[in-house]
């Protein structure tokens, strides 16, 4: 019955890792928000004026004098999303290429699944996997906003953030899914999504500091997820639309070639 319903089977296999990565997420994500306290000490905060504007905007560290300041920049603005975005690219790449190097998606494509039916339920677990992270994140800084001291960033606040990394980290599996299920090559959905991680960070926050190059902000998805500061501001409906609608385009554009491809026995 399993292997009929390929959204439970998803689930089943990949319970534990996407487990994993949930719980490791909310953990680094409220380890970092408890530092918030020692942020606001007279010492710290000379620190961090010593360095160049330039180095504390590459690293999304432009404002940490404030609760959603510091929270956006050193839990939501670098590595919060750069773990979710190798969670969700890793799991995107093994959605249809990994299972198909390792020889067992023909086994669940033997049984009477449509492969649209079969590719797009694999990829809705994967979602869940996403939306499980975003959840324990967001129970995580709702928990220590007390013991922390940011209670000045409201629970509302904190779930529109979370809502942006949950797509944010969608975007990502997307591609990677896109690829691998349009190539059926696992290799090569991680380079195409690193690739694009890299370089969507680097124009975001590296290359728009050359005037010539602050184009390069408004494509990248780093941009998309952090423009109109939606811990201070609420959702922002362009930046979702636009994570949303990419996702989409990746996993239309991969499904429909998948299903007119030879699958590798």
């Amino acid at each position: 019955m399993l292997l009929r319903n390929p959204f439970t089977k998803a689930l089943r296999d990949n319970r534990r890792s996407m487990l994993g990565w949930a719980v490791s997420i909310a953990a680094v994500g409220a380890m970092y928000a408890a530092f918030w306290p020692t942020m606001r000490t007279p010492e710290m905060t000379e620190a961090m004026s010593a360095y160049p504007e330039g180095v504390l905007e590459a690293f999304n560290f432009d404002d940490v004098t404030s609760p959603a300041g510091y929270l956006g920049s050193a839990v939501y603005g670098l590595l919060i999303p750069l773990l979710v975005a190798v969670f969700g690219i890793g799991a995107g790449a093994r959605t249809i290429a990994g299972d198909e190097e390792a020889g067992s998606l023909d086994l669940l494509l033997a049984h009477p699944v449509g492969r649209a039916r079969a590719a797009l339920q694999r990829f809705a677990a994967l979602v869940v996997g996403l939306v499980l992270t975003g959840a324990l994140l967001w129970l995580a800084l709702v928990a220590i906003r007390g013991p922390a001291e940011f209670t000045a960033v409201g629970v509302g606040a904190l779930a529109a953030m979370t809502l942006h990394l949950v797509l944010f980290g969608t975007a990502f599996a997307a591609l990677a899914y896109g690829v691998g299920a349009a190539t059926g090559s696992r290799a090569t959905a991680l380079g195409v999504g690193a690739a694009v991680a890299v370089l969507g960070y680097l124009a975001n926050a590296v290359l728009p500091q050359v005037d010539a190059l602050a184009w390069a902000r408004d494509v990248s998805p780093f941009h998309w997820y952090l423009d109109g500061d939606p811990l201070v501001n609420g959702v922002q409906v362009g930046g979702v639309l636009l994570l949303a609608g990419f996702a989409a385009v990746c996993v239309a554009a991969g499904t429909w070639r998948f299903t007119r491809r030879d699958i590798a026995v």
